[in-house]
Order: C-alpha cells, then structure tokens, then sequence
C-alpha cells in the first residue's frame, strides 16, 4: 500500500509539475507551528512559510498527507526541529520524495537534553523550543538558511533576526520577574516543558512515564513527590488524556491549566507558563 501511495504522488509531481506560478510567493516548509512563528518573523514578507503539523496534532505520530508531500518538493527548504517522531520516521521518505529540496536541522548549536529511558527516539527531548536560549539560537539558524537561500536580501534576514532576539530578549526579561516567588516544581502530562525548566532552574515531573501511562502504584508516588515539592499547578495539552491530571489535581487541590507548546502563539505560550506558575489561579 505504501509502495502504490508513493507511486502515486510521484506521477502527480510529474502531471502537476513542481514550478512555481507567477506571481506566487516562494514557499518555505517547517516541521511545526513554533517554527512558522520564528521563520514568518525572518522572512517577512518574502515568502509564505507553512507547517507541515497542523495545530491540534501530535508531532510524534503524525503522518504527512500525500497532498503535504507533493507541496514539499515545491518548497524552496524544509527546516525541521531536529528530533521530534515524525521527523525522524518520515525522514527518508520526505526526502525521497523531495530530491531538490534541502533539509535544515534548527536543532544544530542546542545543548540538547539526553535522558536514559526517554520515549523519544535516541533519549533526546525534542522540544527545543520552549527555552529562551534555545529560540536565541534557531533564530540565527533560520536567519544563515534564509541568507543562502536568498544572498541578494540577507541584510534584510539579518536584521529581522536581530530584531525577534530583541523581543525574545525582553521575554525572558518578563519571564523571570513572574518566577522569584513561583514554586520551584510543576507537574505536566508530557514533559514539553524540559528546556523552559532547565533555563529557570525549575523541576518538571511528568505523569507520562516512557510514554506510558503510569501505574495506579507509579500514581500514588508520584502524588507523593508532587507533595514533597509543593506542586501548584498541573500543566495539561488538548493532545493527551488528562484523567490522570485530574486525579492528582483532586488529591493535590491544586488547578490543571491546558497550554499549548505546539502554539504558533509561541511568545503568548511561554508567558502563559510564567504567569501560571506565578499564580496558578489566574484565568488565562
């Protein structure tokens, strides 16, 4: 069945044609919507960049459509978050199907997060950007694609970089005035949140357990340390089950709140948890 599915977008490739029209934006793909958020604000008005994941969906198992293949061979670049499922599982095919097309890592220069026992592929968390340091970074590294991409108009590129480091900049600046009387661990479903820990000094404590839900013993230690550490808050995401969340929350007293990390809203996301986990009773 895959075999005809990739037959089938390489004879559409061939009847459509992989040109771009006149008068059409260059496109530039990324993995997910974060990095739209970061390559919109580099590339400004030169090209249209799309997500390859819509909102709403889970990039550990998603599966690009045939449709999403085709428009990528048409794409100038792709760049990607380095780690995450579906960019490893599909990495062949998407190049397979794109010859022309290069592929960039963001990931490269991150002092990335290696965990023993991780559900992620490698024990490498892929969530990179959720961490302030880390945005710094795949600003620059967009900032270098879009410069070779397009050398005519890289002082443009370069001077749209320097300007969202500015306003990540003056993020962090906010950030850290909501934490100094925050409690210093949060409970999350997935653990999405690893790098805006490890930048703030905080303890992230996941109910996920290798990917795994955990059991009803795993439960009552984990309410145990949630205990131990004055957890205020539980941080939930619409992609997962939050039965689990709302036990612990019953037994903790304390608020579950839904974020989204996979947010194009990338700067609104980060503040959110800052302003949570300063008063995790404050609506949203």
């Amino acid at each position: 069945m895959k075999t005809y599915l990739f037959l089938l977008i390489a004879l559409l490739l061939t009847a459509c044609g992989g040109s771009q029209q006149a008068g059409q934006k260059p496109v530039i793909t990324v993995s997910i919507e974060p990095l739209r958020y970061f390559a919109e604000a580099i590339a400004g008005d030169r090209y249209q960049v799309v997500s390859m994941v819509p909102e709403g969906s889970s990039p550990e198992t998603y599966d690009p459509t045939p449709r999403q293949m085709i428009d990528l061979s048409r794409s100038r670049a792709f760049l990607r978050a380095g780690y995450l499922g579906y960019e490893l599982a599909w990495a062949d095919k998407l190049q397979q199907n794109a010859k022309d097309v290069p592929f960039f890592d963001l990931s490269e220069g991150i002092e990335l997060i290696r965990e023993e026992g991780h559900a992620h592929a490698g024990g490498i968390e892929p969530h990179i950007w959720t961490s302030i340091t880390n945005a710094g970074i795949i600003a620059d590294n967009i900032a270098r694609v879009m410069c070779r991409l397009d050398p005519e108009h890289a002082e443009e590129y370069k001077t749209n970089a320097a300007g969202l480091k500015a306003k990540i900049t003056n993020l962090d600046k906010e950030i850290r005035a909501y934490l100094p009387d925050a409690p210093k661990a949060f409970l999350i479903y997935h653990p999405a949140l690893s790098y805006f820990a490890r930048e703030y000094g905080l303890t992230q404590i996941s109910i996920e357990e290798g990917g795994k839900e955990p059991s009803p013993a795993q439960l009552e230690t984990l309410i145990t340390r949630c205990r131990e550490m004055h957890v205020g808050v539980i941080f939930v995401q619409k992609e997962f089950d939050t039965r689990n969340a709302e036990v612990i929350a019953r037994e903790l007293h304390v608020p579950t709140v839904t974020i989204n990390p996979l947010s194009y809203q990338w700067e609104r996301e980060m503040r959110a948890v800052a302003r949570v986990l300063s008063n995790p009773n404050e609506k949203l």
